[in-house]
């Protein structure tokens, strides 16, 4: 490969999430330019452009379907082309808030309790607070970003949350109180832990993505001895679900300071807001260094491969 390696980061398509990962996009190329040569893509629709697998290597600057779940992935691997983040078999499956619990179960965290439905057959308010308890989040299956979660407190909320639940599959699950909290993971290390406070209801789209809409503290607040302990668990989960190169996951600490597991994404944005960049700070990277050392292992997987061929 030549010295000066060349990165195509794509963003856009037409995901829900698809607003978000046009901020990301440019965030990352800009970074990258001071490392590679650097061409940024905005997808109008959810495909693979051409690529030339024998001169480029792909950031894939995706959220949620299509990009986030395998199918990106795939593509590029049926391509020949080197990509930077988890493959496409450990992106589907953290895509699944269901199926990602089941894998890290032996993980140390904590899990609370849950259940799958579709919306054409959704449950009962009565039947879900049978199941779960009087505090429960509605979130779809297979969606980041926070969008379309909902926290609701005992029937009259929960049946106007049901309400709104139209189409797809969905994931009943117990609320969990305590501290929302997010660490970062690069080359499957943990790195610092950050605790998201948002001023005012819970930590939705709106909260994540509007600028002094929450508030951040990184390092979190924590004693050492248990910070310790997440950062092991973190690392074991990132293990269990077969990543790659970076990640970020969320928890939730409670009052009694128990990590409860709340997913793991595969793609963190990487906006002003984001919260991976907090993470790094912790350790002291910035958001250079940090973007590099994203980069680095799909550079070296794509020479490797370059030298076999």
């Amino acid at each position: 490969m030549s010295e000066r390696a060349h990165v195509t980061v794509l963003c856009g398509g037409a995901s829900p999430e698809a607003k978000v990962s046009r901020v990301t996009g440019p965030s990352v190329a800009e970074a990258l330019k001071q490392f590679y040569d650097v061409e940024l893509i905005d997808l109008a629709d959810d495909s693979l452009p051409a690529l030339d697998a024998a001169k480029t290597v792909v950031f894939p600057a995706m959220h949620g379907p299509f990009g986030e779940d395998g199918q990106l992935q795939m593509l590029l691997d049926q391509a020949g082309v080197s990509y930077a983040g988890c493959d496409a078999a450990s992106s589907a499956l953290c895509m699944n808030k269901v199926n990602t619990k089941n894998a890290v179960t032996d993980s140390g965290f904590a899990l609370a309790k849950d259940f799958t439905f579709a919306a054409q057959s959704k449950p009962s308010a009565e039947a879900i607070i049978a199941k779960l308890g009087e505090g429960v989040v509605i979130k779809p299956l297979d969606s980041g970003s926070s969008v379309g979660v909902h926290i609701a407190h005992g029937r009259y909320e929960l049946n106007a949350v049901l309400e709104r639940v139209k189409a797809g599959d969905w994931m009943a699950e117990q609320l969990i109180a305590g501290r929302e909290m997010t660490i970062g993971l690069l080359d499957g290390g943990a790195m610092g832990i950050v605790e998201i406070r948002p001023k005012d209801g819970i930590y939705d789209y709106e909260h994540k993505y509007t600028t002094g809409a929450t508030e951040y503290l990184f390092p979190a607040p924590m004693d050492e001895t248990l910070s310790c302990k997440v950062r092991s668990f973190a690392e074991n989960a990132f293990a269990s679900c077969n990543c790659r190169d970076f990640a970020r996951l969320d928890f939730i600490l409670t009052h009694d300071d128990q990590p409860f597991f709340l997913e793991i994404n595969t793609i963190p944005g990487m906006t002003p807001t984001s919260l991976l960049p907090k993470s790094a700070s912790c350790v002291g990277l910035g958001f250079q260094p940090l973007v590099r050392r994203m980069m680095e292992p799909a550079i070296a997987r794509a020479a490797k491969h370059r030298a076999a061929s």
